[in-house]
């Protein structure tokens, strides 16, 4: 292994609740085929397991999920597990694992339900981020936008740096017509939830901004103990930490932040469009998973783990069958789905 490794962390947190029935609190989607045979949690360790560029991964998880982890995690991983105990949003966990690394170690942190064409550009972007982060910037990877999404923040590229741009800023997620006009002016990218740091920049960036957070995380991994491959945090300390994003704690505060732009067939699935928009379909845009039949129907996603599903006439919808499980659903009002009472039962 290189000693200028780039250590993967990997967050298993969120229940994908609007992938629902297909992802469940038992099974949330990270753990899940859905694109393909593989679990997106798979392909994520997989993506960053190359040796001559990166190092052992550290996963961040809770507890209920450590038997999934164990059960898909790649034989020879040398994996280390941060059990987080409680769920207080990204600041908290990555803040853990950068405590579990070498203060000098470059960590790239990496949501693991997000879905990635291109491993290639994936992995030159993680170098060029690299780069950056051993010269202690905190380095977003931005997606390259291809249309005026609304369901993302955007990053708009400052001044240039060796292989990226500072950040101008953060924007919240737009309207259309911002959006729109964000792709026509150009220099804008969307954020992905991806990042690079140097463990101790960002642990001593947590400190200036969050102190109270940088404390008991802190705290919390040095009381802490370790079970094999898996870290147990201090449960009482980590309790009473005040959950925040990694973009509010930390990034959209230092004055250290920069961007590397990437092109690489990201998605976040983020809900049925999203899943339906990163797999090919057949000429009229329909793409079946299981048993199905299209008649006179035009960008249907149909995902069945049995009964047949048969779709005529329509346009525009995602028919998902799971166990007893029934979900229908417009493109439009997959963003919706999250909010029914199946997901909050299970």
């Amino acid at each position: 292994m290189s000693t200028n490794a780039i250590h993967p962390v990997i967050l298993c947190g969120g229940s994908g609740t609007r992938l629902w029935p297909r992802s469940r609190r038992s099974a949330p989607k990270p753990f899940i085929p859905l694109v393909g045979e593989r679990t997106l949690f798979r392909a994520a360790v997989e993506r960053a397991s190359d040796p001559q560029v990166f190092g052992a991964p550290v996963i961040v998880a809770g507890a209920q999920h450590v038997p999934l982890i164990e059960a898909q995690l790649p034989d020879g991983t040398g994996a280390r597990i941060v059990v987080e105990p409680a769920a207080k949003n990204t600041a908290p966990a990555i803040a853990l694992a950068a405590a579990v690394l070498d203060p000098d170690a470059v960590m790239l942190v990496c949501p693991s339900d997000h879905y990635i064409a291109d491993d290639a550009g994936f992995v030159a972007a993680a170098r060029k981020a690299a780069k950056l982060a051993k010269d202690d910037w905190l380095v977003a990877i931005g997606i390259a936008p291809d249309g005026p999404e609304t369901g993302y923040g955007y990053i708009k590229l400052g001044e240039p740096l060796e292989g990226g741009h500072k950040v101008a800023r953060f924007v919240e997620k737009p309207d259309l017509e911002r959006a729109q006009g964000f792709l026509a002016e150009g220099g804008y990218a969307w954020n992905g939830g991806i990042f690079a740091f140097r463990a101790g920049a960002l642990l001593a960036e947590l400190a200036q901004h969050r102190p109270a957070m940088a404390e008991a995380v802190r705290n919390a991994a040095a009381k802490g103990v370790t079970e094999g491959e898996k870290f147990h945090p201090a449960a009482d300390v980590f309790a009473g930490i005040e959950g925040d994003s990694i973009d509010y704690a930390v990034m959209e505060n230092t004055g250290r932040a920069a961007v590397v732009e990437a092109s690489m067939g990201w998605s976040d699935i983020g809900n049925w469009a999203a899943l339906q928009d990163a797999l090919s379909g057949d000429d009229a845009g329909n793409h079946a998973v299981g048993p199905a039949e299209f008649k006179d129907a035009r960008r249907v996603l149909a995902i069945s783990d049995g009964p047949r599903i048969s779709v005529v006439g329509l346009e525009d919808v995602c028919v998902v069958v799971d166990g007893n499980e029934v979900l229908v659903t417009t493109r439009e009002g997959a963003q919706l789905v999250g909010k029914l009472k199946g997901p909050a039962e299970g």
